[in-house]
């Protein structure tokens, strides 16, 4: 009979365990994370009439790592950044689609520095949260 209630007591302790173990396993999950920029005051257009860009940028990244290896590279991110916005002539910048054609040339920028750097791309999407050229 002691034994018995021996029996009933360990399984009773052994069985929650086993199955909280089984339910621990990592559920992963889809990470959407999002790194803003300061502001970027760059001029452009080349000779002539001088024109200045200000505009906001926000990256998207799909994990941790890739956040802290944004914040990790920004000092590069935003130089080549800066150079690519002083390097734009005014048709480039006027039309909404030029803007998008922009964020894409940023983005493939981005990815390729963190390519070089870190072994992978890890920025899905890049944003313009502001956009304003004078």
């Amino acid at each position: 009979m002691l034994l018995r209630f021996f029996a009933i007591v360990f399984f009773s302790l052994w069985l929650p365990t086993a199955w909280a173990a089984d339910e621990e396993k990592p559920v992963e999950t889809d990470y959407v994370g999002y790194v803003e920029l300061k502001p970027f005051i760059a001029n452009f257009g080349g000779t002539g009439k001088i024109r200045f860009l200000k505009c906001e940028v926000t990256v998207q990244v799909g994990s941790e790592a890739a956040s802290y290896a944004i914040n990790h590279h920004m000092a590069n991110i935003r130089n080549d950044l800066v150079f690519l916005f002083s390097a734009q002539t005014e048709a480039e910048l006027d039309t909404v689609e030029a803007q998008k054609v922009l964020a894409k040339k940023g983005l493939q920028l981005i990815q390729k520095l963190l390519v070089e750097e870190e072994g992978e791309g890890m920025v899905n999407d890049l944003f313009f949260t502001s956009f304003v050229i004078q």
